[in-house]
């Protein structure tokens, strides 16, 4: 009994070990993919240049059409960051950190990273479905044939607006979550006075505090649209493959923002200390 036991137990290690190995490298695959799309969408803006109409479409359907949702989802976590932590900062004799506190946690995590997951839900998933109809359809191979490219035509404008409107829907909800933690604080007993005041005392006089917030808010956009487009360029199997692309494309895209976060922290965190 304890031979079966024990081959049964390294059958299992072994099947562990080989899926463990197999998705390791299928994930360094999928990030190799990523940076040749990075690539190429980077070589046909120099070659090709870029349809400032489409980008204009674009800017709008990530941006101001994203904007409500963004404001919402942030506004709302900023009123509950303060909601829970107003009561232990006065029985701590701090409560007049809260707006400080509030800001560090808006301008540096909760807000670059609650944007990236409403773009993801918004504005990744109609990429990926819209370029898998496309691809469906044989519509990309209709641009191939006319010697169109299609990263030139499809992931250039895309990618661009996720770059661009990435950071500025991240600072519209920064602004938000601020404005929600205020609103808590003020009906708290605190003054607004208060709660602006405590942002000079915790944050970074020359906006690094900021621009960590914005530079995340920019690597979070290149992911959603490059996963985007990616996924939708590599659909197969009609309409049922394009909810599969757009499923793989959510999932992985917010596996990889929050990897990416980690990452990102981790270096500025390291390179405080230094």
């Amino acid at each position: 009994m304890k031979t079966e036991a024990a081959e049964v137990f390294e059958e299992v290690g072994e099947t562990a070990t080989k899926l463990v190995r197999r998705t390791i490298v299928r994930a360094f695959e999928y990030l190799g993919e990523l940076v040749t799309l990075l690539g190429r969408t980077l070589r046909a803006i120099f070659q090709e240049g870029i349809n400032f109409g489409d980008l204009a479409r674009q800017l709008t359907s990530v941006g101001t059409e994203s904007l409500p949702i963004v404001l919402l989802t942030v506004g709302f976590s900023g009123a509950v960051l303060a909601l829970y932590t107003v009561g232990s900062l006065t029985n701590l004799g701090i409560g007049n950190l809260l707006g400080g506190i509030v800001a560090l946690s808006i301008v540096r995590e909760t807000g670059p990273l609650i944007t990236a997951v409403t773009l993801i839900a918004r504005v990744g998933s109609g990429i990926t479905a819209e370029i898998g109809a496309m691809k469906t359809t044989e519509q990309v191979d209709a641009l191939r044939a006319m010697g169109i490219s299609p990263v030139g035509y499809l992931v250039v404008p895309r990618l661009i607006a996720c770059l661009i409107m990435g950071p500025v829907t991240t600072l519209f909800g920064d602004a938000a979550g601020l404005f929600g933690g205020g609103l808590i604080a003020v009906n708290q007993g605190q003054t607004s006075h208060q709660f602006i005041d405590s942002f000079r005392q915790l944050l970074d006089t020359n906006g690094s505090d900021i621009l960590e917030g914005l530079f995340k808010a920019l690597v979070f956009g290149m992911l959603i649209a490059l996963i985007a487009c990616r996924e939708g360029l590599e659909t197969k199997g009609g309409a049922a493959g394009v909810g599969r692309s757009t499923n793989r494309a959510v999932v992985f895209t917010i596996i990889l923002v929050f990897a990416a976060d980690f990452v990102m922290t981790w270096f500025f965190k390291a390179k405080s200390v230094v």
